[in-house]
């Protein structure tokens, strides 16, 4: 562990405000614009469409560039975004806002890449704490986004504009941090030396799961924080408790970091990985039920800490099928299997909870939820026939 580590961590935390920030008021902000209801989590969706729309220039400016230059790349993307949000919910221009949330994506799927790089700042040995210890600055942005969206939702005037600007500086303040930041240099790639092709490393078991199980653990987490505002404002529950939910439920989504790289060194990542399935169960049946206050914060909680074992044990997995050399190749497939189930349970979230309620998103999150963890028990049989070597 070191400083560097530290203050990626600052950074972790900063851009899960921004992330945070964003779940809390695009859905609300888009449901008060959109030409139909069903639209409302259009902004949300538009954030992960970019995302994986960008993951393919991301990995080329990470090569082209090192990890340090293309983080404030997207940083400055961040900015730039974040004030063209402001712009658009000033001005009730709906698509604007779509198209903002979109550009704002090339951030997302550049700081995405937090979690690896905190494996390269790590003797090998540490590598499950480090990414682990990263992962826990999201509780910066637990405590920070949901309150920043709070205090500033009424500035200029216009429901939440005024977030979006407080988001710009949010991101001033992480290019600050990031530039004490100092990666280790990229490793030089010799034309006889560049690694195997991606769909010779996809192709490999480990890589298959951590693939799946990463990108469904994440939709589903997805799929019922987006719609959480949206169902809370259904129920008639004031904004003040939809703050809290979400401070509670990203609480659950990164305090864990603390403790699960150490569970994963001493129990193994398959089994950490299958207790966040469970969780991802109880979280459905607490919200299934009913629909008071508890009941949201409770079931919110039980998703976020499923979700952290979950994406902590897939990049974890993940970091298994690669050599540095093929790095930027892997990690940019892995974040556009994310983004993609993301842009698919983010227009989900906001059609199924607006025209079928909330009680049927629940029931239809279990599919996911299964697929996971049966993805999970074909690896650990796999691997009980043929050890890894």
């Amino acid at each position: 562990m070191n400083r560097h580590l530290w203050l990626l961590a600052i950074c972790q935390g900063l851009f899960l405000t921004n992330n945070v920030t964003f779940i809390a008021i695009n859905g609300l902000v888009g449901l008060s614009m959109a030409p139909l209801g069903w639209m409302a989590t259009l902004p949300v969706m538009g954030y992960v469409v970019g995302g994986a729309l960008s993951t393919g220039l991301v990995a080329k400016t990470q090569m082209r560039f090192g990890r340090k230059v293309s983080f404030q790349l997207g940083l400055l993307v961040a900015l730039a975004s974040t004030l063209l949000c402001a712009y658009a919910a000033l001005n009730s221009n709906f698509w604007l806002l779509c198209a903002a949330t979109v550009v704002a994506g090339y951030y997302n799927a550049n700081a995405n890449l937090y979690r690896f790089a905190a494996a390269e700042l790590a003797a090998v040995a540490w590598r499950e704490k480090a990414v682990s210890l990263v992962m826990a600055g999201g509780l910066i942005g637990a405590v920070l986004g949901p309150n920043l969206a709070q205090f500033t939702r009424s500035w200029l005037g216009v429901p939440f504009a005024g977030a979006y600007v407080a988001l710009g500086a949010v991101a001033l303040l992480s290019m600050a941090v990031l530039y004490f930041i100092e990666f280790p240099p990229a490793p030089v790639k010799k034309a006889s030396n560049a690694g195997r092709p991606l769909g010779e490393i996809m192709r490999q078991p480990v890589f298959i799961v951590a693939a799946a199980t990463g990108a469904l653990g994440y939709g589903v987490m997805n799929l019922l924080m987006a719609a959480t505002p949206l169902a809370m404002q259904q129920c008639n529950l004031p904004f003040s408790d939809v703050a809290l939910v979400l401070e509670w439920h990203v609480i659950g989504m990164f305090a864990p970091g603390f403790f699960t790289g150490h569970l994963i060194k001493r129990f193994g990542t398959l089994p950490i990985m299958g207790v966040g399935v469970l969780l991802n169960a109880l979280c459905i049946g607490v919200a299934l039920s009913g629909v008071e206050l508890h009941q949201f914060l409770i079931a919110l909680f039980c998703l976020g800490v499923g979700w952290n074992f979950l994406f902590t044990g897939s990049t974890t997995l993940s970091l298994t099928t690669y050599t540095p050399e093929e790095k930027d190749r892997a990690q940019g497939a892995l974040n556009f299997f994310v983004f993609i189930t993301l842009a698919i349970s983010s227009l989900a979230s906001g059609v199924l909870v607006t025209t079928r309620g909330w009680a049927l998103l629940n029931w239809g999150s279990l599919v996911p939820v299964v697929l996971t963890g049966g993805a999970l028990v074909w690896l650990w049989l796999r691997q009980r026939r043929v050890p890894a070597a």
